[in-house]
């Protein structure tokens, strides 16, 4: 049995150096280490063996198991270093070929506005609240001081989910819920999606509003007139503001502030309607009854809100006269805000 494991031992070894591919060696490892290899047969054979021999034939075994094993492991080495070296000389990479270029995605014209205007009213001590876009009447009208017979609560101004629910045409909803749950003094900005059944120019059936809310004793006029001005500034630059009376059921007394027609620089264009001014948010000194509703004393406490849309601070930004271009997802339009 020793002869036929030296005679083995040389034989693997003739027969692992000369494969000549990876396959073949693998063929030559299960013909020598398999379940049915010649070694695993001449281990089988050890039973027949006297207990003073098996030790010592266990061993040349083991040994001979083990030179195989790093020869097939060296062999293996070499067949894949030639066999890529092969590969590589085959192959043909012409460096003159330009590069591909990796195109990458910008951040929608309506998120960036978003992001800026936020970071406005941070810097300034806001704080940002959110809440559900399909809402309760009780809190997207009632809670307003909005009256039943209110035209915004037709159905052609308003998505309704059933008599009680519809889609939010507001985020001043959120304002109600976050002075439900926080006690004066505060200022927070909620903006998100809103939605009512409109499309034109200058109208979509969903976009997005930022409103604003300040709380607290002594609150005035004056300090929500400075606050805006101030924040609309930063916005737009150096633009010319006005404040016109007007009249909101959630708020009093009222105003709209328009701001200088960034398109046409005043001049008067299809944006401004030939006025040389744009429209761009709705204010006021909250209305007492608004205060009650939410548990305030409006003898203790006053506050200011406003309200702009995002899409029409965008179009002002950046001289876009169609709102609905925002929507239309066409690649040429929005990679002008890379």
């Amino acid at each position: 049995m020793k002869e036929k494991v030296a005679q083995l031992k040389e034989a693997a070894g003739i027969s692992i150096s000369q494969a000549e591919s990876l396959q073949q060696l693998d063929e030559i490892r299960v013909k020598l280490l398999g379940k049915k290899g010649e070694l695993t047969e001449i281990s089988k054979g050890m039973r027949e063996l006297t207990p003073e021999e098996r030790p010592v034939m266990g061993q040349l075994v083991n040994e001979t198991r083990e030179f195989i094993s790093k020869a097939l492991e060296q062999k293996n080495s070499e067949l894949k270093e030639k066999e890529k070296n092969e590969r590589l000389a085959q192959e043909i990479i012409d460096i003159t070929l330009p590069g591909k270029k990796n195109v990458l995605g910008t951040t929608h014209p309506i998120t960036e506005t978003m992001d800026f205007m936020k970071n406005i009213f941070i810097e300034m001590g806001f704080d940002i609240a959110d809440g559900p876009e399909v809402e309760k009447v009780a809190l997207n009208f009632d809670a307003l001081n909005i009256p039943e017979t209110h035209p915004s609560r037709d159905i052609t101004d308003t998505f309704y989910i059933n008599h009680d629910v519809v889609l939010r045409t507001q985020t001043s909803p959120v304002q109600i819920r976050y002075m439900q749950n926080h006690k004066p003094p505060f200022r927070m900005i909620c903006p998100g999606k809103v939605y009512r059944p409109d499309y034109d120019i200058s109208h979509t059936p969903m976009f997005h509003q930022m409103e604003g809310l300040m709380v607290g004793e002594n609150i005035s006029f004056a300090n929500f007139k400075a606050i805006l001005t101030n924040s609309l500034k930063k916005i737009f630059g150096d633009t010319e503001v006005r404040f016109r009376p007007h009249f909101f059921p959630f708020t009093e007394p009222s105003a709209e502030v328009d701001i200088q027609c960034a398109v046409c620089k005043g001049k008067g264009c299809r944006m401004c309607k030939d006025s040389g001014w744009v429209e761009i948010m709705g204010c006021g000194m909250v209305d007492p009854e608004v205060l009650k509703a939410v548990g305030y004393d409006p003898n203790e406490v006053s506050g200011f809100a406003f309200g702009m849309g995002i899409e029409r601070v965008a179009m002002l930004r950046h001289g876009i006269n169609d709102l609905r271009a925002f929507f239309e997802n066409d690649v040429r339009f929005l990679k002008q805000f890379k």
